[in-house]
C-alpha cells in the first residue's frame, strides 16, 4: 500500500474536550504545516503558478489569523486550517470557518497568492501598475461603503473586496485570473474590469520564467512562538465583532423604525428581525461572504437595541424588508471595516 507522506501521528490535544484545547498555547499545538491538512491545498497553488509560468513560490507559515505582511512575498495561514479537531473548535466558537472548504479555501490562496507575487515583483512600483490599480501608499478607509453594482472591479471574495484599496484590487483580479478554466475574458466581457484582467494577463506573460526580485523568506509572528492561549484568541476575536456602544447605531434605526408611541399597534421593530433573520444571514454569508459570527452579532445586538427603544415597523413589513436588510448591510459594512478585516468570510 503507498504510504500518505501527509499522514502523521493524531496530536493528544486532538481528543481534548472544548475546555481543554481552549487552555493551550498555541505553541503548546505543535502543529507542522507540512503534515497538515492544508499542505495539499498549497501544493496545488503552487502548480498553477507554475502552469502560468510564474517561477515563484510564495512562502506560507501557519499563524493565529491570515495575513500577507508588508514586504514579504509570503502570507501567514490560520491554525485552525491545519488540523479538523480545530477547525470543528472555530465553528463553536465563530459559528464559521473561513477557508472551511476546498473552494472556498483555493479562492483565499489565490488571492493571498496575489499580494505575493506584487511583493516578490515589486509590481506596485511599476508606472502602468498604478495607473490601472492605482496607489499602493493610498490609505485604506475607516469606514467603507462598496458599490455592489460597479462592474469596474472583479468579483472574487465578496463583500466586494477589491473595492477596498488598490492592492486588494490587484489580488482579487490576479486571483480570478489565475483560476484554472477560468472564462474571465467571457464573464467579464461588457465590464471596465476586463481592462484590468488584460493588463494582468499581458504582465504575467512578461513575467514569465522571470525570478522574483524581492526573495525575502522571513517569517511573522509563527505560532511556535505564540503563547497566547486559544481561549484568549477567541477572547479577543468576539470582542472584534462587538459594537462597543449599544446607541451608536440609534440614529440608523430611526430612519428606518418608528416610535411605538406614534403608531400603538404596528408590528414590533425586533418581531421583523427575527423574522428576517435567516435570510439575513444567509444574503449576507452567501453573496457577499461576511462572516457569519458578525451576521450573527449584528443582528442579535440590533434586536436588543430595538426592543430597548421599542421601536415599530413603518407602513407594512413587506415594504419594510429592503430598508431593515440595508440598514443591517451598512452596520456590517461599517463594523467591518472599521476594524479593516481582510476577510469576511
Amino acid at each position: 500500500m503507498r504510504k500518505n507522506k501527509y499522514a502523521t501521528r493524531e496530536p493528544r490535544w486532538a481528543h481534548y474536550a472544548d475546555d481543554e484545547l481552549l487552555d493551550l498555547r498555541f505553541c503548546d499545538l505543535r502543529l507542522s504545516f507540512r503534515q497538515s491538512s492544508i499542505a495539499p491545498q498549497i501544493e496545488r497553488l503552487y502548480r498553477e503558478l507554475e502552469l502560468r509560468g510564474l517561477k515563484f513560490h510564495p512562502h506560507v507559515w501557519l499563524a493565529d489569523e491570515w495575513f500577507s505582511p508588508d514586504g514579504i512575498p509570503g502570507f501567514a495561514i490560520p491554525f485552525y486550517l491545519a488540523h479538523p479537531r480545530l477547525a470543528r473548535l472555530e465553528r463553536k466558537m465563530l459559528q464559521e470557518v473561513e477557508g472551511g472548504n476546498a473552494n472556498w479555501l483555493m479562492r483565499i490562496l489565490r488571492h493571498e497568492a496575489g499580494h505575493a507575487v506584487d511583493t516578490a515583483y515589486r509590481l506596485r512600483r511599476r508606472k502602468d501598475w498604478r495607473k490601472t490599480f492605482g496607489r499602493a501608499s493610498t490609505p485604506y478607509p475607516t469606514v467603507y461603503r462598496p458599490t455592489p453594482t460597479s462592474k469596474q472591479y472583479v468579483l472574487h471574495l465578496g463583500h466586494w473586496y477589491a473595492q477596498t484599496h488598490p492592492t486588494e484590487d490587484f489580488a482579487e483580479t490576479f486571483a480570478v485570473w489565475l483560476q484554472p478554466s477560468s472564462r474571465w475574458r467571457r464573464d467579464y466581457a461588457d465590464w471596465p474590469a476586463l481592462r484590468k484582467l488584460s493588463y494582468v494577463d499581458g504582465l504575467m506573460n512578461e513575467l514569465e520564467n522571470v525570478r522574483p526580485k524581492n526573495c525575502v523568506r522571513d517569517v511573522i509572528e509563527p505560532l511556535a512562538e505564540n503563547t497566547r492561549t486559544l481561549r484568549e484568541h477567541y477572547r479577543r476575536e468576539l470582542k472584534r465583532y462587538s459594537i462597543e456602544s449599544t446607541d451608536a447605531y440609534d440614529s440608523s434605526l430611526s430612519r428606518v423604525f418608528g416610535a411605538r408611541e406614534r403608531t400603538p399597534k404596528a408590528a414590533s421593530a425586533a418581531m421583523l428581525l427575527r423574522a428576517m433573520r435567516s435570510s439575513i444571514v444567509r444574503e449576507l454569508t452567501r453573496d457577499a461572504r461576511i462572516h457569519a459570527y458578525l451576521v450573527h452579532n449584528v443582528l442579535r445586538l440590533v434586536m436588543d437595541r430595538c426592543r430597548e427603544l421599542d421601536l415599530v415597523v413603518r407602513g407594512s413589513q413587506r415594504t419594510s424588508r429592503a430598508p431593515v436588510r440595508r440598514l443591517v448591510e451598512r452596520i456590517v459594512f461599517d463594523m467591518l471595516y472599521r476594524r479593516r478585516q481582510q476577510y469576511a468570510l
